[in-house]
């Protein structure tokens, strides 16, 4: 549920359509939050436009999510 703790952030994380095989496209993100500060924990596609994000809670304060630190790649024109 949207209570589990989420313990580590995505790194270089492709979100493909449920059932897609093979490459990724342009167009298939590509989330990154391996850095200092970064704190994506989670990512759900939902449609092509749409994503559902995780983000962890702060590392010395659990009951907050302050930042939203996370890079996206592999994106392409108008999307």
């Amino acid at each position: 549920g949207s209570d589990d703790i989420i313990a580590g952030n995505v790194s270089k994380y492709i979100v493909l359509p449920a059932g897609y095989c093979g490459q990724p496209k342009k167009g298939h993100l590509i989330f990154d939050a391996c850095f200092e500060s970064g704190n994506l924990g989670r990512v759900d596609h939902v449609s092509e436009f749409e994503y559902d994000l995780f983000i962890r809670p702060d590392t010395c304060n659990p009951r907050f999510r302050v930042w939203f630190n996370f890079t996206v790649e592999n994106v392409k024109e108008s999307q």
